[in-house]
């Protein structure tokens, strides 16, 4: 009788932290924020951020997630350091006055047993809109290099400039942007007693 209830116990405390919730850390080294838009109908331009930080959180047994990230704007990357300071201006990201790009969500779905999609808000230039980032790629699995459990995912949302006070060149630059997050996140230790 005492095996079969120390067996139970066993087999409950293996479910509960099963079914806990998981804190993965933003690797910047290995996630690259970037945007694609139009051109003048010429070329679809596309241009990342280099500075990431934040948190994903994932609870794979009751399905659901959320996630806060920031992206430092005054890292936008354009390949051209004069492009780079004109899309800091005023009447693009106005990074002296806003310098942080933020996305937090609190509402993950699934599909099957994957995340498929991450709805919260976007903030860009002090302006907060709802969005849905639709996930074309999840995967976590144990990194090879850092020994720690890495989820990375590739997930994608169309705004418009123009609802971010972005607007300027408009319709002849894309008034329309696809918005990527390539991300890599390694879970996150907890702190030695």
């Amino acid at each position: 009788m005492n095996r079969l209830l120390t067996l139970s116990v066993l087999v409950a405390l293996s479910t509960s932290v099963q079914a806990a919730p998981e804190t993965f850390v933003i690797d910047n080294s290995h996630t690259y924020p970037h945007f694609t838009y139009s051109h003048f109908g010429f070329s679809n331009q596309t241009h990342k951020f280099d500075k990431t930080r934040g948190k994903v959180v994932i609870d794979r047994a009751a399905k659901t997630g959320s996630a806060d990230v920031t992206i430092d704007a005054t890292s936008v990357n354009t390949g051209y350091a004069l492009f780079n300071e004109h899309i800091q201006a005023a009447d693009y990201f106005d990074t002296a006055t806003y310098p942080t790009i933020t996305f937090k969500s609190s509402q993950m779905t699934f599909k099957g047993d994957q995340p498929a999609s991450l709805a919260g808000d976007l903030t860009i230039k002090g302006v907060t809109r709802p969005v849905t980032l639709e996930l074309s790629h999840f995967k976590c699995m144990p990194h090879p290099m850092k020994k720690v459990e890495t989820c990375g995912a590739n997930a994608s949302t169309q705004i418009k400039r123009s609802a971010f006070n972005m607007g300027k060149n408009a319709p002849y630059v894309s008034d329309e942007v696809t918005l990527t997050l390539a991300i890599e996140a390694y879970k996150e230790q907890a702190p030695v007693q």
